[in-house]
């Protein structure tokens, strides 16, 4: 996974310091990850799920939000809203890249962040959230116990997850403010909201809250015993697998290759920690493979074998279809449903084609005359070799 450093301003001038994580092949679509309250970029669980993202193809800028983590500036003087602005920066520093962000994802507050400014950003086609709260002002309870002092003398300095950290009055101000409920109306992205049934830093009932607050196409998935900070590898990969796998409606498919875009060939790859899926090319076009939830599969895409039933009928049918044109008859378009069984030991393909009836019958009974004479066919039934190398 190549990494490179990758820096942009924020309102006030500062430079914010960046990861930018590249798959190994040619991206297929980028992401922007926000990270949680006091948190770095650097943190365990978004970097688990930046490297198995980009091992899926997409990919991924994570920055230190300012004033934290190798970011220039005052956390003092930062709050929800700068928090918010530096996002909408990060995002237009990659557009400036050609790299315009096509996934948003954020963690606990970084997700009310991301909810906050994803309306604001053209590029995007979906957005997830982690145990992110519906309130910006939830983050509040992390420093009650200086809460009168920040008051009474306009700052404290409060100690977060072992850290010192001063809190201005302004701090507190700014997130009592803020509502994310008119901004997730506005929001014309996919939305997924991931969440710990069990979190107990920010309640499940907040993802239930931005769930009734947004409009369609909008999904949920319980993360189960994943605890705040995702510090299982297990539950950051599982993290990055569910939304790899619910973006994949919405982001562009993966990219080939210069070496598989020019191949005539089909060239599959398994993916790490997810076994029976594959991904892949056949002469320079994204395919999955996969099997069924009931045979261990995620159902990711279609079983060798529906693949195969795929490649008779789609060559009957274009088979079909140049017989058409080289006769120049007026046929309207035409499907197929092949099916596959095995009887006593012989595989049988049996195919349905569905021709119009305003096909006249002789021209009917040529066209399946034709149909079996398609290369596929003729492939399945006579016998074949199968030979094997390896490095």
């Amino acid at each position: 996974m190549p990494t490179e450093k990758f820096v942009f301003k924020n309102k006030s001038g500062e430079t914010l310091a960046a990861r930018l994580d590249r798959p190994d092949t040619p991206h297929c679509a980028v992401a922007l990850f926000a990270h949680c309250f006091t948190c770095t970029k650097d943190i365990f669980g978004a970097n688990q799920i930046s490297r198995r993202l980009t091992d899926h193809g997409i990919a991924v800028l994570r920055f230190d939000f300012t004033g934290l983590g190798a970011s220039e500036g005052e956390f003092a003087n930062t709050n929800f809203s700068s928090n918010v602005d530096d996002i909408l920066r990060a995002a237009s520093a990659l557009a400036d890249a050609d790299l315009a962000p096509d996934l948003l994802i954020g963690h606990s507050l970084g997700g009310a962040a991301v909810l906050k400014a994803a309306w604001q950003i053209p590029s995007l086609k979906a957005v997830a959230t982690i145990a992110a709260p519906y309130d910006p002002g939830h983050v509040e309870h992390n420093f009650d116990a200086w809460v009168r002092e920040i008051e009474q003398e306009g700052e404290a300095e409060v100690r977060l997850v072992g850290r010192p950290f001063r809190i201005k009055k302004q701090f507190l101000e700014d997130i009592r403010s803020q509502s994310i409920a008119d901004d997730t109306a506005k929001l014309r992205a996919a939305l997924l909201i991931l969440h710990s049934p069990i979190d107990q830093v920010v309640g499940i009932e907040n993802a239930e809250r931005i769930f009734k607050a947004t409009k369609h196409p909008k999904s949920f998935i319980s993360l189960d015993t994943a605890d705040h900070l995702l510090s299982k590898k297990a539950d950051a990969h599982y993290v990055a697998d569910a939304i790899v796998g619910w973006a994949a409606r919405y982001l562009p498919a993966p990219m080939a290759t210069a070496t598989e875009v020019a191949s005539t060939g089909v060239h599959l790859k398994e993916r790490d920690g997810i076994p029976y899926t594959l991904d892949g090319f056949a002469g320079g076009h994204p395919i999955q493979a996969d099997e069924p939830a009931s045979l261990g599969g995620r159902d990711l895409g279609p079983t060798p074998y529906q693949q195969l039933r795929a490649a008779l009928g789609a060559c009957t049918l274009i088979t079909m279809r140049m017989y058409i044109g080289r006769k120049d008859w007026a046929v309207p378009p035409l499907s197929i449903d092949v099916e596959h069984e095995s009887k006593d030991g012989t595989d049988v393909f049996t195919r349905h084609i569905a021709i119009p009836n305003s096909v006249p019958p002789e021209q009917k009974a040529k066209l399946l005359e034709i149909a079996n004479k398609c290369p596929v066919h003729r492939t399945l039934e006579r016998s074949s070799r199968v030979e094997t190398t390896s490095d």
